[in-house]
């Protein structure tokens, strides 16, 4: 049986970058943490980890030891074109969101992945 987990980030405004997450994973706010110095969400399906927010004082200094891969295509194996497509389709909506863009990432003639940032500058990957 596995363990259950949550994935702990530090945060600004905890709210404000749990509703990015929200969004960019499909997730839900988790009842019981919508305070202004702590928020969580949750996959619906109650497949994926929580995911918690915590208030800190500084802000983000160096690059991330670990970050997420937005999987737009699911798991593989893939179809390269379509996958490229979904990746291009989910960006821009990340972007509206408050991510930014940093580098798309190519293999060849294929588009790997894109990285971004989060709205409080942490980077991950749409792939």
């Amino acid at each position: 049986m596995a363990t259950y987990w949550t994935v702990g980030c530090d945060a600004r405004d905890p709210q404000r970058i749990a509703a990015f997450w929200a969004r960019a994973l499909g997730y839900v706010k988790e009842p019981g943490f919508d305070e202004p110095d702590n928020a969580s969400i949750v996959d619906p399906d109650g497949r994926g980890p929580a995911i918690g927010f915590l208030k800190v004082p500084e802000g983000k200094s160096a690059k991330n030891r670990m970050h997420i891969d937005v999987r737009v295509a699911g798991p593989g194996p893939w179809d390269m074109a379509e996958r490229a497509r979904l990746i291009q389709q989910k960006v821009p909506e990340l972007v509206a969101a408050g991510a930014t863009v940093l580098r798309e990432e190519w293999y060849g003639d294929t588009l790997g992945h894109v990285v971004m940032q989060d709205p409080e500058g942490n980077e991950f990957c749409v792939a």
